[in-house]
């Protein structure tokens, strides 16, 4: 699966207070949440994303509490990726179960900057930046993996195997 959007890019220790604020959280409707994300960080943000952008983060995104709906309502905003640095670990747990693409690749971070055009491979890992003509790896998703975000989450992914009779 390949990825292609415009950067949108934020720095470190993004907390999941900020991705989603708290206030919003009993919100059951995704295109409602998606109207909050990253509202107290960018309140800009729900203006300028467009569907299948890709957010760009620095170190320790999705720290904070282990709210799920952080990455559901970046997800339900239009992000069809993100990529860190590095990831809190529950953010990253929960980024698949919902489906989000995440990778981490520090360098790749580096060299990325706001509204650059990036396409991202998830099946090898590689990062493009089409803006400057570069590319970065990062480490590809097992194959399972990618068919939970390829299925849109873990929900759907246990679904398909319960239906093919897989185990």
């Amino acid at each position: 699966m390949t990825i292609r959007g415009k950067v949108h890019k934020y720095g470190d220790n993004v907390d999941t207070d900020v991705i989603i604020p708290g206030r919003y959280c009993h919100i059951t409707d995704t295109a409602k949440l998606a109207e909050h994300a990253l509202e107290d960080l960018d309140p800009e943000f729900i203006g300028r994303v467009q569907t299948g952008d890709i957010l760009v983060a620095g170190n320790n995104f999705g720290c904070g509490s282990s709210r799920e709906v952080a990455p559901l309502a970046i997800k339900s905003a239009g992000v069809a990726c993100v990529i860190a640095e590095n990831f809190a670990r529950i953010f990253y747990r929960n980024a698949i179960n919902i489906g989000l693409p995440i990778l981490e690749s520090p360098a790749a971070v580096a060299s990325i900057e706001a509204d650059d055009e990036v396409e991202v491979d998830l099946s090898t890992g590689e990062i493009k930046n089409l803006t400057k003509g570069t590319s970065f790896e990062a480490t590809p998703f097992p194959e399972f993996v990618r068919k939970i975000i390829d299925l849109g989450g873990l929900i759907n992914y246990v679904k398909d195997q319960i239906a093919s009779g897989s185990s």
